[in-house]
């Protein structure tokens, strides 16, 4: 897909805010949503999404915005459930309830890469196909992964960026989500090696983990500023972090003298893009993410697809794509938000 300017547009009209309702395992405050249907009943595809945590405006985006949409375009049924908070375990029960309930499709955004397995191993046996999409487990705990992005494009996006600002030279943090977040963790190895290997000017000092929690994400940002006084930039690679970060910096001595990027949702960020607390960041669209993801996930369950490299099916508006090595679909590119051009985006 060409990620384009004139796409995300279109897209941001939906007006969303750029993580993932039924009730699982006696956790009716964890859930929300339409009941079950039966994955033999005839009455379409069952699609159930189930973020890292509820009340996260990125899966807000992906989920109810754009998954939600594709499946009500093909006719199915959807449903959003999952942890309050984000856990490595915590996704299991909501796994296991919809598997009991004979969903068809589980769209995963896995909080841990192996502690969701079992339970979805258990739900592939029993016949219902697995997505993971934002954050993979092993490749054999699901059928298809689907990807905002190369893993390196998403890494050198941000290195990128965090080059130009401070003029390829001196000290930089990661400020990551859970220390054990597969994407995350990924693209924080990944950005340190592109940096060592094209800006040997910029050292990587330190890096920390926020959890994907506002709080804990704005405090971990004050430590770094003082535990690091020749600190010239933080990378945030996780919507949380960099808008908690840029909320610590906006009101600090180090606004304007420590650079900030990552990837963040528009709404949030628009404040401070504007008033020069973040030049510029990059994300991919999260309603396009979700929105692919929900066809992949009928893409199975039709027969369409398999997982198998090579396969290809058509998603919606997106237009076709084709199964990578491994099961993995890809989005697109990241895109690039600054002060040009975030007034057009509302997610």
């Amino acid at each position: 897909m060409k990620f384009s300017t004139r796409r995300l547009s279109a897209v941001a009209a939906i007006a969303v805010t750029a993580t993932l309702s039924l009730t699982a395992c006696g956790s009716s405050n964890n859930a929300s949503g339409s009941g079950g249907a039966s994955r033999g009943g005839g009455s379409g595809t069952t699609v159930t999404f189930i973020p890292k945590n509820l009340g996260n405006p990125y899966f807000d985006a992906s989920d109810k915005d754009g998954g939600k949409k594709a499946v009500a375009e093909f006719k199915g049924t959807y449903q959003e459930v999952g942890p309050d908070t984000a856990t490595p375990d915590g996704q299991v029960s909501f796994i296991n309830t919809a598997t009991q309930q004979g969903i068809k499709a589980l769209v995963v955004s896995a909080d841990d890469p192996k502690a969701p397995c079992d339970a979805l191993k258990q739900a592939m046996s029993a016949g219902t196909k697995v997505v993971t999409f934002d954050s993979d487990t092993d490749p054999s705990c699901r059928d298809i992964f689907v990807n905002q992005a190369s893993a390196e494009g998403i890494a050198e996006a941000q290195a990128d960026i965090m080059a130009k600002e401070i003029g390829g030279a001196g000290q930089v943090a990661i400020l990551s989500a859970a220390a054990n977040a597969t994407n995350q963790n990924t693209w924080n190895s990944l950005m340190k090696a592109y940096i060592a290997k094209k800006y040997p000017k910029i050292q990587v000092v330190d890096t920390v983990y926020g959890n994907d929690d506002d709080q804990t994400s704005f405090d971990k940002t004050a430590a770094l500023l003082q535990d690091h006084p020749q600190l010239k930039g933080i990378i945030s690679p996780t919507t949380v972090g960099i808008a908690a970060a840029a909320r610590y910096l906006d009101s600090s001595k180090s606004k304007g003298k420590v650079m900030l990027t990552g990837l963040g949702d528009p709404a949030q960020m628009k404040k401070y893009v504007e008033d020069g607390t973040v030049p510029q960041f990059a994300l991919w669209n999260p309603t396009d993410l979700g929105y692919l993801a929900a066809y992949a996930a009928k893409a199975l369950v039709d027969g369409t697809i398999t997982g198998k490299q090579g396969d290809t099916f058509t998603a919606g508006t997106l237009g076709k794509y084709t199964v990578g090595a491994d099961g993995v679909v890809v989005l697109g590119k990241p895109f690039v938000f600054n002060k040009s051009n975030i007034g057009q985006f509302n997610f």
